[in-house]
Parts: structure tokens; C-alpha cells; sequence
């Protein structure tokens, strides 16, 4: 295959994007802790001085919708006017409408909440089985984010996204050729003390030394001051940041966003499954690298079609591994959330830094790999 590059971005849970996305899994996450059956689509707009808060929910529950959303700026840390954005200050502005009768009989069929098309991929790069480049990513974005929460960095303000550029050759990553960091930061901090920063406590700290070299470009801020950021500067909304959700430019993308989305929605619940399916793959040593794909329609109460990509790698053939996946794993949507045991305010924690590769989320575990191995080996 020769040298190649892949990459990802990882925004910071203060980025406009994220910060909606964060507050439509903090509401989705309080009206299932209320009500484990509410239906839930929510999608959130944020721009200097307000959040708008629009969709459609059914449930047995009341949520204090203005609450949740001040609550989850202020753990941000959009705490201080002079950022622009506050949660003390933002205005809260709500349209939410009971879902669409048809919707809610479709899925009481037990079928899909939605028609969609989804996607899970594994490899050998990393321990949790991600793609090299966005562990990496996140693993710095989260790491500048912790510092600044943790009080070390108090001239750090919540906006900032870290890119990360793999070479790779023959499929084995060699090392990162380009590695650019934006942080949001206060007008009276240098840039140069604010970049010997970054690089000593986040880079220096999450990056392995290893994968740096002499061709490796690190860059900070390199368009200069980043005092102004958050919505006030960029509008925020949800579902914008699909592929850093996911994998990078890895794999493909299904098309649709998670956050805000109850488990009947299978672009969600399923995209969950899907990972699951090919992490086990590759796990149990049959791929180094597989894709898993799924499509799903609204009330239809069945997988309408499914496909594995393992790219050469594969110690099994692909129309058994195919077999034994749909007879191990269930793929209707109300199996699904059943198995994955969904109905809970698990979702909040997904919302940034990927939703995939944190080994305390169901569809990470690793539970069907004796079963699996005794029907392939």
C-alpha cells in the first residue's frame, strides 16, 4: 500500500459544537433518569447570550429544562461574563412538541424509531481498538480540558480542538507528521508562555515520544491569540461533529449525529451495536481491521441489510464471520437496546471525546468472545 496519512480532530467539551451536544445528552440523560421509556430528539443552537433548546419529546416526566442547560455551561466553564457567554446570563429559549403519533406507533412495533444507516469499525492500533489518530486526538483535547478544569492553568478558557496527521505505511503508523493544537486563553497570558505551556503539560504528556520525529510539524495557536472563542464567537449546534464523534477519516461515517437521540433512533443504538460487532472481530484475532455496516427503517423490527469489511485482513472467511455475527449479536431495535442495556442516563459521557473506546460503556465490553470463538475457530 506504500505511505499514507489519516486524520482526525478532536474539539474540546467548551467548543461550540460540543458544548450543544453536551447539553442535549445532559436533557436525554435527566428525562430517561425520570422516565426510561421518554422519547427524546432534541437539538440545541447556541449563540452569544442565548441556547435554544427545540424538538420533540414524549414522556411521563417533567425535566427543568433551563436548570439542566445553566447547570451544564457552568461545569463547563463558561462561568465569567467576559467570556461572553455565561450560564448565569445566557437566555434559555425552549420549543418542544410531543413526538409524531406515527413515530411513536412505528416504534411501539417494536420497530426502528428512524430509517438510517450505520456504521462500527475496529483495528489493532491502539489497546481499545480505535484508530491511532483519533485516541490521540481526543486523548490531547481531554487532557488540555482536564488541565484547565483542574485549576493548574487558571489564564485557560474552555474553546480549543486538537488535529492530529498519522503517516502510515503498509497500514502501520509511523509517526504523526502534523499535530495542531487551538486553546482559547485570557488576553493577558504571552503566547509564547502559553505554548512552552501546552507542549510541556498536555503534548509532552499524552503524545508517545515515540511516534514524534524530525518531519513531525507541532503547531499552537498558530494563527495567533485566541482570546475570543465559544459561541460567542461561533455559533454552536448539535450534530456538526459526526466523524470526530466516530472515528476519524478512518471508516466511514453513517451520516447522522447521536447526541440528543433516545435509544429507539437506530442511527444511534445501533451505530453502538455495529462497533460493538467489529470490535469483538478484530478482539478474537479473525481481522486487524474491520467495518461493520447496518441499515435500518423506520417500524421495520429487523435489520434490513448488513455487511463486513476486514480489507485482506481477515483469518476467516468474511461470509462465515457474516453468519455468525447476525446469530451472536441481536440487531433489532428493540433487542438492541435491550442487550445494550440503553435505557439509562448513560449518554451524557459519550457527548464529548468520542463515543466510542471507553471501556466502561456497554458496547465496548468485550462479552460474546468465547461464543464467537467457539463458532469461527
Amino acid at each position: 500500500m506504500g505511505r499514507y496519512i489519516k486524520m482526525a480532530e478532536s474539539p474540546t467539551e467548551g467548543h461550540p459544537d460540543k458544548l450543544a451536544d453536551l447539553i442535549a445528552d445532559a436533557l436525554l440523560d435527566e428525562f430517561i433518569r425520570k422516565d426510561p421509556y421518554s422519547r427524546v430528539s432534541l437539538e440545541i443552537l447556541l449563540i452569544s447570550g442565548m441556547t435554544f433548546v427545540s424538538g420533540h419529546v414524549s414522556t411521563e416526566s417533567y425535566v427543568d429544562i433551563p436548570g439542566i442547560v445553566r447547570s451544564t455551561i457552568k461545569e463547563v466553564g463558561y462561568n465569567r461574563p467576559e467570556y461572553g457567554f455565561d450560564a448565569d446570563t445566557s437566555a434559555v429559549i425552549t420549543s418542544i412538541e410531543e413526538q409524531s403519533p406515527e413515530i411513536a406507533l412505528g416504534i411501539s412495533s417494536e420497530g426502528a424509531g428512524d430509517t438510517a444507516t450505520v456504521i462500527g469499525y475496529a483495528c489493532v492500533e491502539t489497546q481499545s481498538y480505535m484508530p491511532l489518530p483519533i485516541t490521540l486526538a481526543h486523548n490531547l483535547s481531554k487532557k488540555i480540558s482536564d488541565i484547565r478544569k483542574g485549576g493548574k492553568a487558571p489564564f485557560l478558557r474552555p474553546d480549543g480542538k486538537a488535529l492530529i496527521t498519522v503517516v502510515y505505511e503498509n497500514e502501520n503508523p509511523l509517526f504523526i507528521k502534523d499535530l495542531v493544537v487551538f486553546v482559547q486563553h485570557d488576553p493577558d497570558v504571552s503566547l509564547d508562555n502559553l505554548r512552552e505551556f501546552i507542549y510541556e503539560e498536555a503534548i509532552r504528556k499524552v503524545i508517545p515520544s515515540n511516534l514524534i520525529s524530525e518531519n513531525t510539524k507541532i503547531m499552537i495557536n498558530p494563527s495567533g491569540r485566541f482570546v475570543l472563542g465559544g459561541p460567542v464567537a461561533d455559533a454552536g449546534q448539535t450534530g456538526r461533529k459526526i466523524v470526530s464523534d466516530a472515528y476519524g477519516d478512518v471508516a466511514y461515517s453513517g451520516g447522522s449525529a447521536f447526541s440528543g437521540k433516545d435509544p429507539t433512533k437506530t442511527d444511534r443504538s445501533a451505530s453502538y451495536l455495529a462497533r460493538m460487532m467489529a470490535k469483538h472481530i478484530v478482539a478474537c484475532g479473525f481481522a486487524r481491521r474491520c467495518m461493520v455496516q447496518m441499515a435500518y427503517a423506520f417500524g421495520v423490527s429487523e435489520v434490513l441489510a448488513f455487511d463486513l469489511e476486514t480489507y485482506g485482513t481477515e483469518t476467516v472467511d468474511k461470509e462465515k464471520i457474516k453468519k455468525v455475527l447476525l446469530d451472536v449479536f441481536p440487531t433489532g431495535p428493540k433487542k438492541i437496546i435491550d442487550f445494550l442495556d440503553l435505557r439509562k442516563p448513560i449518554y451524557k459521557k459519550t457527548a464529548c471525546y468520542g463515543h466510542f473506546g471507553k471501556e466502561d460503556l456497554s458496547w465496548e465490553k468485550l462479552t460474546k468472545i468465547e461464543e464467537l470463538k467457539a463458532k469461527l475457530s
